[in-house]
């Protein structure tokens, strides 16, 4: 489960630039379940960051900084480090369910855009177990993420993901498929909300279906805020959580 929704949760392919080597403001992959379908530019580092609550089933657990970095390495690729997350259960005497999460590794190759006018990307990513025992997988879990994106107006776009995870759960493998989609507004020129449906599919449960809205403020051209809301479409989804972000991007090398 904290697999699947790591990869679900951890916007933005909305806000995006005419091309990956093309300068503008930040694209981050923060707040929403669907990722960017752009890499970063060339040469850059750029670092997300958040908070979240979530509640299930009568259990409520806070998690951070929720550290995704990423680094452009070429015009069409980047690589990405997803940092050991930390859990704290609030429902354990002391946070004894609490500890770090796993590491993962990845690779993101834009393909687009298509001559449809479609900004697609392919992710490929593996967790290590490296986090502590009541949170980690206990296992090399590798996920497949190919985020799409197109722009309706010059206010709307719309935007989804499909998705396969292949987490370890007892010490088998439990194959989730994962479809999400989403339609952005962009309110002012640095400001824009999103409402998005997310599905999870996992081989040995119940369907997991959420609501989630978001918004993100760019406080300035490499800087954003972010703010978000999820509830559950199903049983067998997070009753509901919240979520708040900052990202940044800097020029790290020049390429």
């Amino acid at each position: 489960m904290a697999l699947i929704l790591a990869g679900m949760l951890p916007l933005h392919g909305q806000d995006q630039p005419a091309g990956p080597a093309a300068p503008g403001p930040i694209t981050t992959d923060r707040p929403a379940v669907t990722n960017s379908s752009v890499v970063v530019p060339a040469g850059t580092f750029q670092v997300e960051n958040g908070f979240l609550e979530t509640s299930s089933q009568g259990q409520s657990v806070v998690d951070g900084p929720e550290s995704l970095v990423r680094i452009g390495v070429a015009k069409r690729t980047e690589l990405r480090f997803t940092a050991p997350d930390y859990d704290y259960d609030l429902n354990s005497y002391g946070g004894l369910g609490s500890g770090f999460g796993d590491f993962a590794f990845g690779v993101k190759e834009q393909l687009g855009p298509t001559r449809g006018g479609f900004d697609v990307s392919a992710i490929l990513f593996l967790s290590f177990p490296t986090g502590a025992r009541a949170v980690s997988s206990g296992g090399y879990d590798p996920g497949l993420q190919v985020p799409w994106s197109r722009t309706l107006s010059a206010k709307w776009t719309a935007a989804g993901m499909f998705s396969l995870y292949w987490p370890t759960q007892g010490h088998t493998r439990n194959l989730a498929g994962q479809s999400t989609f989403l339609l952005d507004r962009q309110l002012t020129g640095p400001w824009d909300a999103f409402i998005e449906y997310a599905g999870t599919y996992p081989e040995r449960s119940g369907p997991q279906n959420l609501l989630h809205f978001g918004t993100a403020l760019k406080i300035a051209k490499q800087h954003q805020l972010d703010f978000h809301v999820g509830v559950a479409l199903s049983s067998a989804a997070p009753d509901h959580f919240v979520g708040i972000g900052y990202s940044f991007r800097f020029q790290g090398f020049r390429h």
